[in-house]
């Protein structure tokens, strides 16, 4: 087995573990305290396990010595698996937003601030330190199944961003006159952070269908003219 394939497995290997550890933590964790956007980055995290178990499969796949590598069909898998991804990401971006909405409708969430905010913080540095380690690597060995899953761990290291400044704001409305809105934040960060969000798994789906349809024969521009 090459290098390249070994870095990444590993790459892979590490952002599943990676995901599962704050996807347990997150939900465990946000259902106590209450807080809807806790619950969301675990709920990220856990969508994240499941699409990097998807890459694992693809990878595995991929580097089968018996598979033939030049055919169209082979072509597609990696692009294929990205847009699957995007697409995933994207839909769970939608039911956060309606969820979130809903409880901002509903009268906010009461949450307990300071446990969040520790959790915040050990989130933000985890989820941005596994970003770091796994888009370093994957520039070097050149796998965009490393880089896709490069672009979730930024994406939940901005969740986490946003858990934090969330539940900070939260802290700071309580101590104030204004404690009564402090219920809006958890809700309002979830709704903030997936209008964010949306953009990019629907870039990512827009490269690889076009990734796809070049392999498939039909340029973007002609399907589009249809």
């Amino acid at each position: 087995m090459s290098s390249k394939i070994q870095q990444e497995r590993g790459l892979l290997l590490l952002s599943t573990i990676s995901s599962f550890s704050f996807a347990v933590i997150g939900i465990v964790l946000g259902s106590i305290v209450g807080s809807l956007v806790i619950v969301f980055d675990g709920a990220y995290s856990l969508v994240s396990l499941a699409l990097t178990m998807l890459s694992l499969g693809a990878a595995h796949y991929i580097h089968k010595p018996e598979v033939d590598k030049t055919t169209p069909q082979f072509a597609m898998i990696e692009p294929a698996v990205i847009a699957i991804k995007g697409s995933v990401i994207a839909v769970m971006c939608l039911w956060s937003f309606y969820s979130a909405v809903e409880a901002i409708l509903s009268g906010g969430r009461d949450i307990n601030a300071g446990v969040a905010l520790a959790f915040g913080m050990v989130s933000v540095t985890g989820c941005y330190a596994t970003y770091r380690y796994i888009k370093l690597k994957s520039e070097n060995i050149e796998s965009a199944l490393a880089d896709a899953e490069a672009k979730q761990w930024i994406m939940d290291t901005v969740i986490s961003v946003a858990v934090l400044a969330g539940f900070f704001i939260a802290k700071l409305l309580m101590m104030t006159q204004y404690a009564g809105y402090a219920v809006y934040a958890d809700p309002t960060m979830v709704v903030l952070a997936s209008v964010y969000f949306i953009i990019v798994p629907v870039k990512m789906v827009w490269l690889s269908v076009h990734e796809l349809l070049e392999i498939h024969g039909q340029p973007m521009a002609h399907v589009m003219s249809k």
